[in-house]
């Protein structure tokens, strides 16, 4: 029996639904792209190299944050803004795996319950086990899915602070991090290299009794950022920190105010073509690693072949590189090293 997810009319009648905006097509078309099965592969890039280009690309904005600090109730409260505003947004939520089943164990369509029956919104959590750092491996292949399904914002979520960042800021256009009310040694906690990463810092529960505190950290953080280089493109004051309340909406407005302008002045400047062409560059060679990877583990005898160089490895006996050469070699049929 013909796999329908395969077949070439069945292909194009999903594209045209997708980009009709069914929502059923849209999570049938994600579906098929997350599939690691090889025919699953071969039809999911027919899928997207028929996808038409955008008159107006998307804003793509990552977000990133400690566990706890309320990253889907900030998605949640902000969407809902977005969408009453007429727009439409995708989240790509990638959840902590289970160690036991690979699956998704948080589960943020729980999280963010109203978001999730909003008609102009489209939610996907995805285990973090699919892909490197805490990111879904097709994620960056699911972007232009919900683009063609009609998303205005694609807000992808992450984990929490840790190696994902950088796969987050070579998919997405604007990089926030979100940090929860803290003293002086919070602004220690963070690492320099997301603290350089972020475009704007938001400062989470500045509402009640954390409201003094917030609006201290956020003078905190936005010292440190004036001491980090200017980004070329940006406007005058960013990277920048501000205070937010997911609880009350308070600074939500202004905050995303601020990722508008940052955006605008990006397109106006060329950063923004800049930014995406590099992003590209970066996900190519990616795939190119993702790829060879690939072969050599369905390759049998590659295979066994680096099961034994890796214990020659482990036993002191090779050194890793010249393991390394020896199993490329004998991927592309050439001659060893060393």
């Amino acid at each position: 029996m013909r796999d329908p997810l395969t077949d070439g009319a069945a292909l194009e009648a999903l594209a045209e639904r997708l980009a009709a905006g069914d929502r059923r097509a849209l999570a049938r078309a994600i579906t098929l792209v997350e599939s690691t099965r090889p025919d699953h592969r071969r039809a999911a890039r027919r899928l997207l190299d028929s996808l038409p280009p955008r008159e107006t690309p998307s804003l793509r904005v990552g977000l990133t944050g400690t566990p706890g600090v309320g990253k889907s109730s900030f998605t949640e409260a902000m969407g809902t803004r977005l969408t009453a505003r007429g727009q439409r947004i995708a989240v790509l939520a990638v959840d902590p795996s289970s160690a036991r089943s690979g699956g998704s164990i948080l589960g943020d369509k729980t999280r963010m319950d109203l978001l999730s029956r909003d008609p102009m919104a489209f939610i996907r959590p995805s285990p973090s086990s699919a892909g490197l750092g805490g990111v879904g491996l097709r994620t960056r292949e699911t972007i232009p899915l919900v683009e063609a399904w009609g998303a205005d914002v694609v807000l992808v979520e992450t984990v929490g602070v840790g190696q994902s960042e950088t796969m987050v800021a070579e998919m997405t256009d604007v990089f926030l991090l979100l940090l929860a009310p803290g003293g002086g040694d919070e602004l220690q906690g963070v690492k320099r290299g997301i603290m350089e990463m972020a475009d704007i810092i938001l400062v989470n529960k500045a509402d009640g009794d954390m409201l003094a505190q917030a609006t201290r950290t956020r003078a905190d953080y936005a010292g440190a950022l004036r001491l980090l280089r200017h980004r070329p493109g940006d406007p005058e004051g960013y990277p920048r920190a501000l205070a937010v309340s997911s609880a009350t909406g308070d600074g939500l407005d202004g905050a995303w105010a601020a990722v508008e302008k940052l955006a605008a002045a990006r397109r106006a400047s060329g950063a923004w073509e800049a930014r995406r062409r590099e992003q590209a560059e970066a996900w190519f060679s990616r795939a190119v690693e993702s790829g060879l990877a690939r072969r050599m583990a369905g390759d049998p005898r590659l295979a066994a072949l680096r099961g034994e160089l890796a214990a020659e490895v482990g036993a002191g006996g090779l050194g890793p590189e010249v393991a390394a050469d020896r199993l490329l070699a004998a991927l592309f049929g050439e001659a060893g090293t060393g």
